[in-house]
C-alpha cells in the first residue's frame, strides 16, 4: 500500500504536549496548498486528534476490495486522513489495549490503508519511542522513508525528552531532516507583537549540539488554533505562523 507513496514523513518528539498534531495537520494542509497530494496517518491510538484538528469527527472508514478507504477532507480528495479516531464510538472513548494490539493495528494502518498516488504521506506519532515506533520504523524497511522532523518546545526539560528522540532515531537508522522549535514566543490576537512567555532558542541549541538541521520556530498563535482544518499559510498569510511554515515545507521539499 506504501509503494505508491513518494514521500513518507514521521513527526516524532520524546515528549507529549509539544504540538506534533497541530505541526502534522498544518505540514499536511500547506503541502496542499503548494498542490500536492497528501496523506495523515495518526498513529497516537491513544491520543487521536487528527480528526478533529481537520473537523472529520464522525466520518466513518470504508472497506473495499484492496483494503480502507482513507477520508477525505473534501471532494478534490488532495487530502487523504486514517486514524483510529474514525474506528470509535465517540471522541470520550477511551483505547484501553495492551501492547499487542496495538502493534496490530498500527501494522494494518500501514498495511491495508488505499493511499492511491499520494505525494506526502505524514505519519503522525505518539510521544516517546514505545511499541508504535517500534512497529513503524520496522515497517517502513522495506519502503523509503525520507525521514524524521522533529518537534521541541523552548523549555530545558522538553529538551531533554527530545534529545533521547534523536537518539532512537540514530540507534533505529532513521535519517532526520530537521527540528522544529514549537510554541516559541506567544502572539498577542490583537497586536501581533510576539512575547517569549517561555524560554527561547532551546531547539537551536539541541539542534546545533546533536548535528541535526534546524528547520525554524513556530510561536504559540491561538489564531491557528482556531482554523480547524484550514491552512494557515492561506487564513493568515501574514502571521509568523504562515510564514515559518512556507519556510518549514520548503526546506522538507528540498530534502
Amino acid at each position: 500500500m506504501l509503494e505508491s507513496v513518494k514521500h513518507i514523513i514521521l513527526v516524532l518528539s520524546g515528549k507529549g504536549g509539544v504540538g506534533k498534531s497541530t505541526v502534522s495537520t498544518q505540514l499536511a494542509l500547506t503541502l496542499v496548498e503548494k498542490g500536492y497530494k497528501v496523506g495523515i496517518l495518526d498513529v497516537d491510538l491513544c491520543g487521536p486528534s487528527i480528526p478533529y484538528l481537520l473537523q472529520l469527527e464522525g466520518n466513518d472508514v470504508h472497506q473495499a476490495d484492496e483494503g480502507w478507504v482513507p477520508v477525505y477532507t473534501d471532494q478534490t480528495q488532495n487530502l487523504a486522513v486514517m486514524s483510529i479516531g474514525f474506528l470509535l464510538n465517540n471522541r470520550n472513548s477511551a483505547v484501553v489495549w495492551r501492547g499487542p494490539k496495538k502493534t496490530a493495528m498500527v501494522k494494518q494502518f500501514l498495511s491495508d490503508v488505499c493511499w492511491g498516488e499520494i505525494d506526502y504521506l505524514i505519519i503522525d506519532t505518539p510521544p516517546g519511542t514505545s511499541d508504535e515506533h517500534i512497529t513503524v520504523m520496522e515497517n517502513l524497511k522495506g519502503v523509503k522513508c525520507d525521514g524524521a522532523v522533529i518537534v521541541t518546545t523552548p523549555q530545558e526539560m522538553s529538551v531533554e525528552d527530545v534529545r533521547k528522540e534523536i537518539t532512537f532515531c540514530k540507534k533505529t537508522g532513521i535519517a532526520i531532516i530537521g527540528l522544529i522549535e514549537n510554541m516559541s514566543g506567544f502572539v498577542c490576537p490583537h497586536c501581533t507583537e510576539c512575547t517569549n512567555i517561555f524560554s527561547q532558542g532551546g531547539g537551536k541549541s539541541l539542534a546545533d549540539l546533536a548535528g541535526v538541521s534546524y528547520l525554524g520556530s513556530l510561536p504559540i498563535d491561538p489564531r491557528v488554533g482556531e482554523l480547524l482544518g484550514k491552512a494557515c499559510v492561506k487564513e493568515l498569510p501574514e502571521s509568523p505562523s504562515a510564514k515559518a511554515f512556507g519556510q518549514i515545507v520548503d526546506l522538507i521539499i528540498k530534502n
